[in-house]
């Protein structure tokens, strides 16, 4: 349980982006920015809503099953329009959930974060068709929490899906003004069965790829995707999900878990000799009165290439755009003192050489540790 309990208590406190000084005269406000991502392609970006209509919400069983998506693909630079960060009914949402953070950040400030991705842009042309890699945030936390991740695998040549899946965060804008909330969080918590979030992942996730690579695709750019490469990768509870949707669907390749509990465990027989790669925070950060065997219990189920990589300083929100922002105003948060512009670093580093070595056949000797240039980077287990 350590990694989904202290995913609710750091979010508060990871995004507490610092107070003004009392009495002080207001300075002038820097609009917040991802980093630039490091790939060599401009990334556009598309919003696509699903409805399965074959299944009930799990969390409201009165309603067909929804899904909102976010989509990065290659681009041709200087098309398309910035795309936002987060509505403003979202941006509140997610602050009023987490405690006194209001104080220190407007809603208003941290929707008009800037990206690098631009809505409406044109695909870039391409030899061949693009890997897809499904991204899956942590509970309570909407996809634009991996959006530096999405925008970096984007720029590197993959067409990426982040997923909001519906009634899981604090507020979700869903078409026709619908703020959905985090209905799910008065249902697991009170009796601890947040298994039912990883397993309704997995089905929310093989949706998605029939929608995107089955026939009558529902995306206008569907045929951008290679069919035959696909990845997913999820932070928290997301990570659950991405092993979780690999035991069930044969069609993911690869999966990348970030600091996630496994609610749902790896069958005894494995993944079928897929790739896995386990991403944790820093174990000298973990509360000793919050104790977690599931990656203990999972290490030797995995049955393909692996590894178990911890990364000193980061905690538990560090996978994440988080300390990202938090830099920006001078935020040192106890929980994560390494810096976010490090985290992230690292963060795309490791996971798109593990998504090139495994579905473009791309030599990654990062991933075989330690390097000089990541002293951060503990290969914990491979």
């Amino acid at each position: 349980m350590k990694r989904i309990i202290r995913a609710l208590v750091a979010a508060a406190a990871a995004l507490a982006l610092s107070a003004p000084a009392a009495l002080a005269a207001p300075a002038p406000v820097a609009r917040l920015e991802l980093p630039a991502p490091t790939g060599p392609s401009a990334v556009g970006r598309d919003t696509l809503h699903l409805v399965d209509h074959d299944r009930k919400d799990p969390w409201v069983p009165t309603a067909d099953r929804e899904l909102l998506l976010s989509l990065y693909y290659p681009a041709l630079a200087h098309t398309g329009t910035p795309a936002p960060y987060l509505a403003v009914p979202e941006a509140k949402a997610l602050l009023t959930d987490r405690g006194r953070l209001g104080e220190y950040v407007t809603p208003e400030r941290l929707a008009a974060t800037r990206t690098h991705a631009r809505s409406g842009a044109l695909p870039r042309p391409a030899a061949q068709r693009y890997p897809l890699i499904v991204l899956s945030p942590g509970f309570t936390m909407p996809r634009a929490t991996l959006s530096t991740l999405a925008e970096d695998l984007a720029s590197r040549g993959y067409v990426v899906a982040a997923v909001d899946h519906a009634y899981e965060s604090d507020g979700t804008l869903f078409p026709g003004g619908r703020l959905l909330p985090c209905t799910a969080c008065g249902q697991v918590f009170p009796d601890g069965s947040l298994r039912r979030v990883s397993d309704g992942r997995a089905r929310d996730v093989s949706f998605v790829l029939d929608r995107l690579t089955g026939p009558r695709a529902a995306w206008r750019h569907s045929a951008l995707i290679d069919p035959r490469r696909i990845g997913m990768a999820g932070h928290s509870i997301g990570g659950a999900a991405a092993s979780a949707t690999m035991a069930a669907d044969p069609r993911v390749d690869a999966g990348v878990n970030m600091d996630g509990t496994f609610f749902t465990p790896v069958p005894e027989g494995g993944l079928g000799g897929r790739p896995f790669l386990m991403l944790a925070e820093d174990p000298a950060l973990v509360p000793p009165d919050l104790p977690d065997t599931s990656w203990e219990d999972t290490w030797p189920r995995l049955d393909g290439w692996k590894r178990w990589l911890t990364v000193t300083g980061a905690g538990h929100p560090g996978f994440t755009d988080w300390p990202v922002l938090g830099d920006q105003v001078g935020y040192d948060h106890p929980e994560t003192p390494l810096s976010g512009t490090r985290s992230q670093q690292i963060t795309r580093a490791y996971v798109g050489d593990f998504f090139d070595l495994h579905l473009r056949g791309v030599p990654a000797p990062r991933l075989d540790g330690p390097t000089a240039t990541d002293p951060e980077v503990v290969l914990h287990r491979r």
